[in-house]
């Protein structure tokens, strides 16, 4: 995420709202009003419960609440950052604090990868909007944290420790979007192993997740003796050589965010092919909002992943503003801004009131194991609250 300072978020809401672009009447306001029907916003509601984080909803259609252990727990802290930052009332910036500061914890919880996940959406985005030295001092530990997953044999930074009988070393493409937090305690305390175990990382997941496509594989086993690849499969897409959307959008904003971070250009060429792969190759369709696997035969009776769709949304326009290809940063917008047309359209956006809260509906969190299957998930929002902020920044820079 390239997070947008407060004032340019006040110039944004004064000069140039997205409704005559998504052809909505006061998005901010629907945005805000929209979230207010979150069952834990409200004022009885226990925050020192186990579980306290929207996910999803249930097939019977209640809140589905999660711990912050979760990997999507730092989502939902995001959504209200971003929704203080696009508003500027206090009461959005109250609930963000609270919510963040649940997840304290989970600063030293070297259990998986996911832990960039939960504190950049969360501690990160607060930093940098309030700029609290306590909030440093979490990230930091966290990257200390999120190192100590790193192999130097195989190159890259395990994933998971569950199916230790299926997997030696598990990484999967979802890890790169962890590298943030490494990238930024690398700048903020100068140490160069943050930046070397990132852009390591990066470079071993770009030589050996990726078909000559430029689509990904979702898994690659590593053998923890040699560093070798073992084998390459998926656990949420449609086959081991299929194209798992959300996949596909995870490699396109990871190596946007490498570039951005290191500026180095390996990196930026990797997103340039990510992005033809997506829009030229896979193609998306007429609303610009994928099904939940590229390469699925039916796609007409397939469900929808919002959530890949706003992922790429979000990483489109940051990558629009680094590409030196004048047809290439055209091609990013109109795509990026065809999604968010769509997502902001009754198709995605949910009617006022519905949906336990959730701004965006018919997103797929894993087909093959049956989970959340055409619902809403708070990393939809996340995202398309980021992909929102980031069109604006785009409108109010001088040409």
């Amino acid at each position: 995420m390239k997070y947008i300072s407060l004032i340019i978020v006040l110039l944004v809401l004064n000069s140039c709202k997205p409704k005559a672009d998504f052809d909505t009447p006061d998005l901010t306001d629907k945005i805000s009003t929209q979230l207010k029907f979150s069952p834990v916003l409200n004022p009885d509601f226990d925050i020192t419960q186990k579980k306290v984080f929207p996910r999803s909803l249930n097939p019977d259609g209640d809140l589905e609440l999660v711990t912050k252990k979760d990997w999507t727990s730092g989502f939902y802290p995001g959504v209200l950052w971003y929704t203080y930052a696009l508003t500027k009332d206090e009461y959005w910036k109250t609930k963000a604090i609270t919510f963040t500061n649940v997840l304290e914890s989970e600063k030293k919880n070297a259990s998986n990868h996911d832990i960039g996940f939960k504190m950049m959406p969360s501690f990160g985005l607060g930093y940098e909007q309030t700029n609290n030295s306590a909030y440093k001092n979490v990230l930091i530990q966290s990257a200390k944290t999120l190192i100590t997953r790193f192999d130097e044999k195989v190159g890259c930074i395990r994933s998971w420790d569950h199916h230790k009988d299926k997997w030696q070393f598990p990484v999967i493409i979802d890890n790169l979007m962890n590298l943030e937090l490494l990238y930024w305690a690398w700048k903020e305390t100068g140490d160069p192993v943050y930046y070397n175990i990132a852009t390591t990382h990066a470079k071993t997941t770009m030589k050996n997740h990726f078909r000559k496509d430029y689509s990904s594989y979702h898994v690659v086993n590593y053998d923890t003796i040699t560093g070798k690849v073992i084998s390459k499969q998926t656990h949420q897409g449609y086959a081991d050589n299929s194209s798992w959307a959300r996949g596909e959008s995870w490699a396109l904003y990871g190596y946007t965010m490498a570039y951005r971070e290191s500026n180095d250009s390996e990196f930026l060429k990797q997103a340039e092919h990510v992005a033809n792969y997506i829009i030229n190759v896979a193609t998306l369709p007429e609303d610009y909002v994928p099904t939940w696997d590229f390469m699925l035969s039916d796609k007409e009776n397939e469900p929808k992943d919002a959530s890949a769709a706003a992922v790429i949304a979000s990483a489109l326009y940051e990558l629009s503003t680094f590409t030196e290809n004048t047809k290439n940063k055209n091609t990013y917008l109109k795509v990026a801004n065809g999604i968010m047309k769509s997502l902001s359209s009754k198709n995605y956006f949910n009617v006022k009131g519905t949906e336990k809260g959730f701004l965006l509906n018919h997103s797929t969190g894993s087909k093959p194991w049956k989970s959340e299957i055409d619902v809403p998930l708070v990393y939809a929002d996340y995202y398309y609250l980021e992909a929102l902020t980031r069109k604006a920044n785009i409108q109010i820079q001088p040409n």
